[in-house]
């Protein structure tokens, strides 16, 4: 999907010399190995690799670091800020920006390679092909009421829904043209105060509700487990989320989701039935915090209960 956007080329302007060239020959081993970790936890638990989506979430990381993945084969990205988000939406989208990534990253691959010729700095055919992929974004992030419109008209998937409310305001701000927003219903499984996610006792009767919305399509449930090195205690945690899924199913809820672990733990969720996993760290590496995107954290922290 594409949306509007104002200040694109800074944002790409700003991405590539300080971290264009650190990050130009990690993603594409970075998305092969937890590719591979994906088949194997798969394997292991005698299930088809095929059956489980690899969302890259790409929040504080810039378009060109988007651009990189993609041209590794990557189409569903993950963001937490939504206009962060739609800024990065919209580039993908735009062939002039998109062309002038694809030449950035042939210039610095020719350059750090010291392979410069007459055609450098120039993205050939088969460098901005896969650039030209349609891309899936999902919205994994706390919603604040005054950017539901906004995540409605941009994102493909939100996985964060915790209250009826803010599920009723993306339905009624998605255009009747687009296809219906795929939607989870995010659970508090480890019952952490001040974290997002409905309560596990709440989560049918707030499922019974989305599940009426006309622009909305209820897939499934996602979580953010407690952090835990244990992978017993992770696998806990992520049943709970797969009966939970079971039960809501028994009750009449068709759900085929569930979307959970990330870098540290989806072995684990995958053990348990995972059919999306959120990785972010594991691809593009440690954050970038900058103070824009502490500006937009604070901006985009959920101030109604």
């Amino acid at each position: 999907m594409s949306g509007g956007g104002g200040a694109l080329p800074q944002l790409i302007i700003r991405t590539k010399p300080l971290f264009l060239l650190e990050i130009m020959d990690t993603i594409g081993a970075n998305l092969q190995a937890v590719r591979q970790r994906i088949a194997i936890a798969a394997q292991a638990g005698g299930r088809n690799p095929d059956d489980i989506g690899l969302i890259a979430v790409s929040k504080t990381f810039g378009a060109a670091a988007v651009a990189l993945a993609r041209k590794h084969g990557q189409t569903a990205f993950g963001e937490s800020y939504a206009q962060e988000g739609v800024a990065k939406i919209a580039a993908a989208a735009d062939p002039v920006l998109t062309s002038r990534i694809a030449s950035a990253i042939h210039e610095d691959a020719s350059s750090t390679s010291d392979a410069r010729g007459p055609s450098a700095g120039v993205a050939s055919p088969s460098e901005t092909g896969p650039l030209l992929r349609p891309l899936e974004w999902h919205f994994i992030g706390p919603i604040q009421s005054n950017k539901t419109r906004m995540i409605a008209e941009h994102f493909d998937w939100v996985h964060s829904i915790d209250r009826l409310k803010i599920a009723q305001r993306l339905s009624a701000a998605r255009a009747a043209g687009l296809a219906p927003l795929q939607v989870c219903i995010q659970v508090n499984i480890g019952a952490e105060h001040g974290k997002g996610g409905v309560a596990a006792g709440e989560a049918l009767a707030l499922a019974r509700g989305v599940a009426t919305l006309p622009q909305l399509k209820l897939r499934g449930l996602m979580a953010i487990p407690p952090l835990s090195p244990d992978h017993a205690q992770q696998r806990r945690y992520f049943a709970q989320l797969r009966q939970l899924r079971d039960a809501l199913v028994s009750a009449g809820i068709a759900l085929d989701t569930l979307s959970m672990g990330m870098s540290d733990d989806l072995e684990a969720a995958i053990a348990e039935g995972a059919t999306l996993v959120r990785v972010g760290t594991a691809i593009f590496g440690p954050r970038q915090k900058t103070l824009a995107t502490r500006n937009t954290e604070d901006s985009e922290k959920p101030v109604e209960s």
